[in-house]
């Protein structure tokens, strides 16, 4: 993604200038450098970038710590790099926020494809957790308005559409989500049920 602003923690001054040269010259802007974990934390919540790119063997936090937090806030993707192609580290990196993971040395190659392939897989991810999160609601709102359709037909002895129909009705009068008023139908007792017809 071009313009996208990242990150870059490496205790290893000379790689994040060439890793800095690389990004810059390929259009990428870089908010921050840190060489140590605890200050990559801070500049990642301070900054809110589009990508993190980080060392896994960081002093103070390392990467797999800093993506662990990146993923309780949800900031964006975590680029891993590292030395030696531990198994250990791999699952460790299979079990994290980590989008993709790099062995160094970094070159234009493999890591631009990288990159690209980390963000468009978390914008993925997070379209996918949105869409979770609206059918749970949708879920909740079908669970709670027959519930209160129940409530009104016993109440009032009404069908199952004359129950929905003044549940839709109310929605309209009073210009509220339905899954409102069938919270406001539960929390009544049966008189002021009554009033409602």
């Amino acid at each position: 993604m071009y313009g996208a602003r990242i990150i870059i923690a490496d205790s290893d001054a000379s790689f994040r200038k060439k890793l800095q040269k690389m990004l810059t010259k390929a259009g990428y802007i870089i908010v921050a450098q840190e060489d140590d974990g605890l200050k990559a934390i801070q500049a990642i919540q301070n900054m809110q970038p589009d990508l993190v790119i980080v060392d896994a063997q960081l002093p103070g936090k390392s990467g797999l710590e800093i993506a662990k937090i990146v993923e309780e806030d949800k900031i964006a993707p975590v680029l891993l790099l590292t030395a030696f192609t531990h198994r250990e580290i791999v699952q460790q990196a299979k079990e994290s926020w980590i989008f993709a993971y790099l062995v160094k040395p970094v070159n234009e190659a493999n890591l631009f494809p990288a990159i690209e392939i980390a963000m468009a897989n978390y914008r993925k991810l997070i379209q996918l957790e949105q869409e979770v999160t609206q059918l749970k609601e949708t879920l909740e709102t079908r669970k709670l308005v027959e519930k209160a359709k129940g409530l009104l037909m016993e109440v009032l002895n009404l069908t199952e559409s004359q129950a929905f129909h003044l549940i839709q009705k109310q929605s309209m009068q009073r210009r509220m989500p339905m899954r409102k008023i069938a919270e406001t139908i539960l929390s009544f007792n049966p008189s002021e049920l009554k009033k409602m017809h």
